[in-house]
């Protein structure tokens, strides 16, 4: 009997599933999708305005794609069972287009879709199997042209005004343009002084001191005006004095002041719980709390969504699916939360009647809030099975949801209105409040005590008990002392000590991540499955860098971002976007066509389009005068956009090239050079004799006679083989980088990429380093595996070069001083005359080249692992790993020997022993035996011991039950 088979996204995924299913079922995984539009090509119909999308099995897929379709021509039934969203859904689709030609007459193919992966879930899901939604991969399909057609026809706009492989995203730089007019508002931003005064006081007769503020002076509140708001509505800050002359008279009056209590206000105050996680806010608490970035918190929560191995369990899914914007849950798992509540914690702390919480206007509410799907799996019972970030993060979302059906929080909160009487009444005003009931703030509580309670143990064992005992008095004195001491109307009060503090009000904070995602939640920008991805893609594009947490906008992320929302107003406006995502809804429902959407899009678009290709600014040519003034010839500079970024570049910069001065023609028709070079050139210029790259004479000239007389002299001392005459006009190459336009990566605020741990968005393995080509890159280790998962993330390019440094030492060719460089293999010593003097500082051996006898040098290798090379490549191809020793073979005629070093030692060995060298697969089209054989040598010499190791600590993991580390929120 065939089996059914079923097709999901990742391989945890079919494991967990696989399990629940039985041997009837064959479950395999797609890793992702299956097709996609063609990378070289737009791939978008636009001629006819039909949209229709050219949709090709993805690179690096077709083994996947074969062994499902194998598999699928012997299966009676076909289950796709992607994750229930627009994506999963789109993928589900395009598995259809590929099974469907190879399926077996009477073969079914369905779709199937559960909101979390336990048995029960999986089941139903499986005896309600469907069709594929045509509505949700319409929804799907759009978003992906929408995102091709301005991709593909702006990015090649900014590689010809910036700078080649820029590109530009339709959410992504939405998302660039928030971050960017933050960082415009906090630089324009002017900061507003104000003071507050605070009041020390003490009962009469007590020595319990409480603080308070002044809030008005003869009944009238104290302000001081901030400027305006968005909506040009006056802003004022409240219980606040302007000018230090004011506050000094003020305090002078306190000081005299006869003090009382004029009213104390005690009223009870509740607190609710709130709602079950969304996606964003769980994005957002993960970083608050746990210091977690966002792709690491999907990361995590997509592990648990997947499954766990739990015990004699096996594999369990511990959380729904995690991309979501509804607070609903099932009434199944309410009603055994509330139950949970009952039983385990207690009867008071379960809510009256259900609590229900509201969307957010515009969610689509297609799956149920994050919660577990089995409250009973609490985070300390399945706490061995978890990582330290797994528990930590299942913690969150496990009381989260319980709480979520839990009473309000009570606190008695007392309000105190003072008055200091002087030559007017000032008034001051305090509040204290205590927790009466803990109701949702349960846990929180317990933590505290759990906390004490590790303490106290800590104490206890430092200091004797009697020690411990006055530390637990003592800390309870602290807590008292934090509450309002019990005051009455009309008490009499003493002042111990008036403060005034001068303050400045702060510019907007800049975004993190977790900011972010609320801003671009609270605007409709983007959706729960899409956050992660913007955030990564704007970093990635090196348009934005992190420091201290806080995303700062690159010059290049600055410059792309003023060029794109002036030349496409309409297409990149913040309430725009936030309607494509209403519109892309009303897809996802039926009751919107997507060409219609694509169509109305499209009229905006391609007007925008033709404006910008004719009116976007040239920023690779324009040049913008400055004060700035040359270090070399004092002639002002001006600022220049190059690979990275602006710069400072000498206004007397010429491209000219210089003219060479035959003697033939010269000797004949001087005059005809002479008025070719001053056709060219304006005096003052220079004369030079070159051999190669190095200058035999050089002498500046200012008219014609000087300039005869120089050439006449430059002729007779490049007579010779390989050398020449040359005029030049006068050009000044001076340049500096514009440090103040990019963010300081060197400065102890820039944050390096974070390092922790990062997974496979397909298959959930850990993703590893891995160096290519184009530099580092993190790769799944399943890469060369096969099927491969090709699931790579490149690394931010460099957007700024650290400022060489000038050395002492000059150029052996030109005389120029030596600059150390920061290069893509790391730093280099390289001439200050670059790109006239090319000469780069090279590490030689004393050994001469067995081939051609060129001089040998070490060099780095794209890996990392240092070779050496002839100096003469490409002419002389001759590499070695090993490094050579200026040694005779004392067994054969070679002239060398190679230091070889491996776990049993450090080896003199000749280059003809072959058996004892490491074997060396040979170059690409060449011969696999040597054209001049050497007659086999056994010389080998031991002469040192084999280098120690260095020893590999393992990573200090954070205790989970500890507070998180100390991150900016």
């Amino acid at each position: 009997m065939s089996k059914s088979l079923v097709i999901v996204e990742s391989p945890a995924k079919a494991k967990t599933i696989n399990k629940y299913l039985g041997s009837d079922y064959t479950v395999e995984a797609s890793l992702g999708h299956v097709m996609d539009l063609p990378k070289n090509d737009i791939g978008v119909e636009l001629k006819k305005r039909t949209f229709e999308p050219t949709l090709i099995v993805s690179p690096g897929k077709e083994k996947i794609v074969d062994r499902l379709k194998k598999l699928a021509s012997k299966a009676d039934a076909i289950y796709l069972a992607p994750d229930p969203d627009r994506e999963g859904e789109a993928i589900a689709a395009h598995l259809k287009i590929q099974l469907l030609p190879v399926m077996k007459k009477g073969a079914t193919i369905q779709r199937v879709t559960f909101n979390e992966i336990t048995k029960k879930a999986v089941k139903a899901a499986f005896e309600h199997a469907r069709d594929v939604n045509e509505d949700l991969v319409d929804a799907q399909q759009t978003r992906r042209v929408l995102d091709r057609l301005v991709g593909y026809q702006i990015s090649p706009l900014l590689w010809d005004k910036v700078k080649r492989g820029l590109s530009a995203g339709r959410v992504q730089t939405v998302a660039l343009r928030l971050i960017v007019e933050r960082e415009r508002e906090i630089n324009a931003f002017q900061p507003v002084e104000y003071w507050n005064i605070d009041a020390v006081l003490t009962p009469a007769k007590s020595s319990q001191e409480f603080t308070a503020r002044l809030v008005a002076i003869k009944g009238e509140p104290i302000r001081v005006a901030n400027g305006v708001d968005a909506d040009g509505k006056e802003q004022f800050l409240a219980s606040a004095l302007p000018a230090k002359e004011r506050v000094e008279s003020v305090v002078a009056q306190l000081e005299k002041a006869v003090w009382s209590v004029r009213s104390v206000e005690k009223k009870e105050r509740r607190s609710n719980p709130r709602a079950p996680y969304t996606t964003s806010k769980l994005q957002q608490d993960a970083a608050g709390r746990l210091g977690f970035n966002v792709r690491r918190t999907m990361g995590v929560a997509q592990r648990l969504y997947e499954g766990v191995e739990i015990g004699s369990e096996g594999t369990v899914g511990l959380i729904t699916y995690m991309r979501t914007d509804s607070t609903r849950m099932s009434p199944d798992a309410v009603k055994d939360i509330r139950s949970y509540i009952t039983t385990k914690i207690g009867a008071p702390y379960l809510s009256g009647s259900e609590n229900i919480y509201k969307s957010k206007k515009d969610a689509q509410d297609a799956h149920e809030a994050i919660r577990p799907t089995d409250v009973s799996n609490t985070p300390e019972k399945i706490r061995r099975y978890l990582s330290d970030e797994q528990f930590r993060l299942y913690k969150m979302i496990w009381e989260r949801a319980v709480t979520s059906q839990m009473s309000p929080a009570v606190f008695d909160q007392t309000t105190v209105e003072i008055d200091a009487k002087a030559d007017v009444i000032y008034n001051f005003r305090t509040t204290g409040s205590i927790l009466k009931f803990a109701g949702f703030l349960y846990f929180d509580e317990e933590d505290k005590k759990a906390r004490a309670a590790r303490d106290a143990k800590s104490a206890e064992a430092e200091k004797s008990k009697q020690a411990a005992n006055a530390a637990d008095d003592e800390s309870e004195e602290s807590s008292d002392d934090s509450r309002l001491p019990e005051l009455n109307d009309g008490q009499a009060l003493d002042q111990k000590k008036i403060d005034a503090q001068q303050k400045f009000t702060q510019p907007p904070p800049r975004f993190n991540e977790a900011s972010l995602v609320k801003t671009l939640e609270e605007k409709g920008i983007g959706r729960p499955s899409t956050y992660a991805s913007i955030i990564n893609t704007i970093q990635e594009r090196d348009y934005v860098k992190k420091q201290k947490s806080r995303l700062v906008p690159t010059e290049i992320g600055m410059v792309v971002t003023e060029l794109l929302v002036k030349n496409f107003p309409y297409i990149f406006k913040l309430e725009y976007t936030a309607q494509l995502e209403g519109e892309l809804d009303a897809v996802e429902e039926g009751d919107e066509k997507w060409t219609d959407l694509l169509n109305a899009f499209y009229d905006h678009f391609e007007k925008e389009l033709l404006i910008a290709e004719t009116g976007m600014e040239d920023v690779k040519r324009k040049e913008e005068a400055t004060t700035e003034v040359c270090d070399k010839c004092g002639a002002p500079l001006v600022m220049k956009w190059g690979k990275f970024g602006s710069f400072y570049s000498c206004s007397n910069f010429s491209k000219a090239k210089p003219i060479t001065i035959a003697a033939g023609p010269w000797k004949k028709t001087p005059k005809t050079a002479l008025k070719k070079v001053k056709a060219a050139f304006s005096f003052p210029l220079t004369v030079k004799a070159l051999t190669g790259d190095v200058t035999d004479f050089s002498k500046e000239v200012n008219d014609d006679k000087a300039l005869t007389a120089a050439i006449d002299e430059a002729l007779v001392i490049s007579q010779g083989q390989g050398k020449k005459t040359v005029v030049e006009g006068f050009s000044c190459d001076f340049t500096k980088e514009n440090f103040a336009a990019k963010p300081d990566l060197q400065s102890p605020d820039a944050a390096d990429a974070e390092q922790e741990e990062e997974f496979c968005d397909n298959c959930g393995r850990l993703m590893v380093l891995k160096n290519g080509p184009w530099g580092p890159f993190m790769s799944c280790p399943g890469y060369s595996d096969d099927p491969p998962c090709k699931t790579i993330r490149k690394l931010n390019q460099k957007v700024q070069q650290k400022p060489p440094v000038v050395l002492e030492e000059k150029c052996p060719k030109c005389g120029k001083p030596l600059l150390q460089r920061e290069g893509q293999y790391g730093e280099f010593i390289a001439c200050s005359g670059f790109p006239k003097c090319k000469y780069v500082k090279q590490n030689l051996l004393d050994v001469k080249c067995p081939k051609d006898g060129g001089d040998i040098a070490e060099r780095k290798a794209r890996t990392g692992n240092f070779f050496y090379g002839c100096v003469n490549y490409p002419k002389c191809d001759f590499t070695s790993n090993q490094k050579l020793i200026d040694k005779p073979c004392p067994k054969c005629d070679s002239k060398y020997l190679l230091e070889l070093v491996n776990k049993e030692g450090v080896f003199l060995v000749c280059p003809n022993n072959k058996e004892a060298l490491p074997k060396r697969r040979p170059k690409k089209g060449a011969k696999v035996e040597d054209e001049t054989p050497h007659k086999p040598c056994t010389f080998e010499k031991r002469i040192g011991d084999a280098p120690v190791a260095e020893e590999v600590k393992d990573p200090v993991k954070p205790d989970p039950e500890k507070t998180r580390p100390l991150v900016m929120a």
